[in-house]
């Protein structure tokens, strides 16, 4: 019998810190109304569950989200659903809403200064490390193993990377390392990305994801705050910084990605525009999704709401409750309506006649008999109207609904409110 003692497990002296204040302007209309880690995801879950579940499987136990903008809706979800760490498990969920706690005048200045401003709260809790983490990406990641890199490589920060072809890494900040791994210069946004050692025709693009010893974190974010014209950002002026007068070290997203039986590739994605959130969406209908979201070893926590099941009414031609690669949340009736290749979040109605194709209907809405919705995403509580077509149009769609070059239309509420003024 192996008698070698396993390490302790870094994660439970760690505590993550999740970043979720961006508006994401580019979704356009989907983050009028929420910052985008709240924006839906998946038929279940919000886009902020990911990054909040990687920490709680890692097994860490010590957790604050920083929001900044309209962050009611996500502050409302975090209290439902995040609720359930206990201080007296030496656990703790900290919600840490910009509250000019530093100045009367100063909301979060950057990333860097969402930390800064509850440098007190985290010294109480006494964590060893911090995980500093973006809250708008769609991933699984051990983080334990990010850790244990951290402090085998005795690095000052440990910066979580993406690998991506060359060329495509001209839009991210971009990691130029050596042959140990370690950053020797970090790039933002290069017209002419650096190759890593051993796949030149790759680069290391920056996920928002950084490891550090609290202490050593603190002391920069104070020099940072004391810093005349310093942004405040961790990807702008800490880590620039650090690679330049310490000890940067790349983590390969590869080397601790968690891929269930059925993933074949590390997932990551970045789902900030509307093409990009339809298609990760429209992605998990595939019969074997690149994102296996009922891999039971790594689940996906959220608020898990007490609705029926779902219902499918109605069998005669032409009215039949009915769907075919597609996922249908609950507490929805499929009421003489057919689903292709769409993905139904809670509390929807789909009437008779209807057909939705390509599909992603946010919860509580209603789709009015003999309408027909291609291409489409339905933001939460929209009444579509019987006998409405979007996605057969492409003049008419773009007057009426916000579409994209490929073809997406993004439907609100206000623009089903304007239709009558609109032709």
């Amino acid at each position: 019998m192996d008698k070698t003692p396993r390490p302790q497990p870094l994660a439970r002296d760690a505590m993550a810190y999740v970043l979720a204040g961006g508006r994401g302007s580019r979704l356009k209309e989907l983050t009028d109304r929420r910052a985008k880690p709240a924006v839906y995801f998946g038929g279940k879950t919000r886009i902020i569950d990911f990054a909040l579940s990687n920490a709680l499987n890692s097994g860490i136990r010590r957790i604050g989200v920083a929001t900044q903008y309209k962050a009611h809706s996500m502050i409302r979800h975090l209290q439902r659903g995040w609720n359930f760490l206990r201080p007296e498990r030496n656990e703790s969920f900290d919600i840490l809403p910009a509250s000019q706690r530093v100045s009367e005048t100063q909301w979060y200045d950057g990333t860097a200064d969402a930390v800064f401003q509850n440098i007190d709260i985290i010294e109480s809790y006494g964590p060893e490390y911090m995980v500093i983490l973006a809250g708008d990406h769609i991933y699984k990641m051990d983080y334990e193993l990010m850790l244990r890199q951290h402090v085998d490589s005795a690095a000052d920060v440990t910066v979580g990377c993406l690998e991506v072809p060359r060329m495509e890494a001209v839009g991210f900040g971009v990691m130029h390392i050596n042959a140990k791994d370690e950053i020797i210069a970090f790039v933002e946004k290069p017209a002419d990305p650096p190759g890593m050692p051993d796949k030149p025709d790759r680069a290391l693009a920056s996920m928002g994801i950084y490891v550090f010893n609290t202490k050593f974190l603190m002391d920069e974010l104070r020099r940072d705050a004391a810093t005349p014209g310093s942004s405040r950002d961790f990807g702008k002026d800490i880590i620039p910084h650090i690679v330049k007068n310490g000890k940067a070290v790349a983590h390969r997203f590869s080397d601790s990605c968690v891929r269930a039986n059925m993933e074949a590739e590390a997932y990551w994605r970045d789902v900030g525009t509307v093409d990009a959130y339809w298609q990760a969406n429209i992605d998990l209908t595939h019969i074997v999704p690149e994102l296996d979201l009922y891999d039971r070893s790594w689940p996906i926590w959220t608020y898990a709401e007490i609705k029926p099941p779902a219902k499918f009414v109605h069998d005669e031609e032409n009215r039949r409750g009915s769907a075919v690669s597609s996922l249908v949340s609950g507490d929805c009736i499929i009421s003489g309506s057919s689903l292709n290749r769409s993905l139904i979040f809670t509390g929807v109605r789909a009437n008779s006649y209807s057909h939705l194709e390509d599909a992603v209907v946010l919860p509580d809405c209603i789709i009015g008999r003999h309408a027909r919705l291609t291409k489409v995403i339905i933001d939460r509580g929209v009444e579509i109207p019987e006998g409405l077509v979007v996605g057969e149009d492409p003049e008419l769609d773009g007057r009426r609904f916000r579409r994209t070059e490929s073809g997406i239309c993004l439907v609100t509420q206000s623009m089903i409110d304007r239709l009558g003024t609109v032709t």
